[in-house]
């Protein structure tokens, strides 16, 4: 028993390690393709198109590999269906603006700001259900809401007391905040229709999206942007590229794998965990300075959002609970009846 225990045990460390090492990997290889001085490259649609091109390729050459090794999960069969493409396409719409907007925050923010930048996905959860859903929110919820407010001003107006605010980044973090909300309400609307596989939507999201970024890269110009780009013929661009491509269909991946070995709120702590890690790690590296304040709404922005996780696990494990009580409780008096009152 002993042995099994430290095996689990092991088995998550090393589960959510792995997810800690991807995420915090991919966004600073995101920042460094999107607004590196190195690159000079002045095209985020192309950058997040590439990767999307990458993904389908991976989920291309996945689906041979579940008969082959069912130790993995299973992928799906690369069919692209034109109808069901349709359906997903509203969907499709919504992930092209998470990850555009994404992306274009994270080139106009430092990575150390980028959490505070885009931590209003919470808060758009709440408005999004209500709005769209009609489901209400607790008092407790909302309060948590509160305190991720609170740090985003407070943030908002430490980096812009310091000079290295981007407004734009600001903006695009909101709408990205907004973009991630819609994603998830939306998900659940669409999954039925790819038989609730995550893998197969993925597929059909990033089908969709290829062909989705194509003019929108033409009405900004990107096409032209990288015609001239220094670098189009470099082997250790295309590399990097290649690579970021690879760390967006692996955090799929590992972000899964860590809500099956663990649970969907030890994820979300996690998360935050991993976002505090990351903050303190691109400070440390990039030798920043910053003030108590700045500090503080981080920790209020992280701390709200884990009070939130918690209290909407604590709301639905008691709403789970009352409609089982219920149900058992009926099920044991009419037992009764059925047996004349005594037990069988």
């Amino acid at each position: 028993m002993s042995d099994s225990v430290v095996s689990k045990s092991m088995r998550i460390a090393s589960v959510v390690a792995l997810y800690w090492v991807i995420s915090i990997s991919m966004v600073f290889l995101n920042k460094y393709l999107l607004s590196s001085p190195d690159l000079k490259l002045d095209a985020p649609l192309f950058v997040t198109w590439f990767q999307c091109v990458v993904c389908l390729v991976c989920l291309f050459l996945l689906s041979f590999l579940g008969d082959k090794y069912p130790w993995i999960d299973k992928f799906p069969a690369f069919n692209i269906d034109l109808k069901v493409a349709r359906e997903v396409l509203p969907l499709s719409v919504v992930f092209v603006g998470m990850i555009t907007f994404n992306n274009l925050c994270l080139k106009n923010l430092g990575v150390s700001f980028y959490n505070v930048g885009r931590s209003l996905t919470t808060v758009f959860n709440v408005i999004c259900t209500f709005l769209i859903l009609g489901q209400r929110t607790s008092f407790k919820a909302m309060f948590c809401c509160a305190i991720i407010i609170a740090g985003f001003l407070v943030g908002v107006d430490q980096e812009g007391s310091s000079g290295e605010l981007s407004y734009s980044g600001i903006l695009y973090g909101v709408l990205a905040s907004l973009c991630v909300s819609l994603n998830a309400i939306y998900t659940k609307k669409v999954l039925p229709i790819v038989d609730s596989n995550i893998w197969r939507l993925q597929l059909y999201n990033n089908f969709n999206a290829v062909f989705l970024f194509l003019p929108l890269m033409i009405i900004c110009g990107e096409v032209q942007a990288i015609y001239n780009f220094h670098m189009l013929r470099s082997a250790y661009f295309w590399g990097m590229m290649f690579l970021g491509g690879l760390f967006g269909i692996a955090i799929g991946y590992v972000t899964g794998l860590q809500i099956k070995v663990t649970s969907p709120l030890t994820h979300n702590v996690s998360g935050t965990a991993k976002a505090c890690a990351q903050t303190i790690l691109s400070v440390t590296v990039n030798h920043e300075v910053k003030t108590a304040l700045w500090w503080f709404s981080n920790a209020l922005v992280l701390g709200g959002s884990t009070a939130y996780t918690v209290v909407k696990h604590s709301e639905m494990k008691t709403e789970h609970d009352s409609k089982v009580e219920p149900t058992t409780k009926g099920n044991g008096n009419n037992g009764s009846h059925k047996n004349g009152g005594n037990a069988v």
